[in-house]
Order: structure tokens, then sequence, then C-alpha cells
């Protein structure tokens, strides 16, 4: 088992508001966490990014 995999990630709650607001949930967040591919952020951070199949509505549009 990886590292990654033995996290324990806790989203703060207005994070996960946010979240929910774009249309992702924490499922989504930790898995991104955990297999998502890292890419460099602001002020040389790392990011990680994963591309979902979203196929519904988001705030009125498909």
């Amino acid at each position: 088992m990886s590292f990654a995999k033995q996290m324990n990630i806790q989203i703060d709650p207005h994070t996960l508001a946010r979240a929910e607001e774009r249309g992702t949930n924490q499922d989504e967040i930790k898995d991104v966490i955990q297999t998502g591919m890292m890419i460099p952020a602001k002020y040389k951070r790392k990011g990680k990014a994963k591309v979902y199949d979203f196929k519904q509505n988001l705030r009125g549009q498909y």
C-alpha cells in the first residue's frame, strides 16, 4: 500500500461546501489527492489534477 492511500485526509467544511457548489464531492477530492497527476501550482507549490466525466447539468448548463 502506498503512502498516499494511508493518509488521513481532512477537508475543511468551507472547502467542501465550495467544492460541492462546483459539482464535486469529498470522495472525488480524496481520489484526486491519492491518484491524481502532479501539476505545478502558484508560489512554487505542487497540485494534483484529474479529469472526470461529468455528463450532467451544473447551474443550468450541461
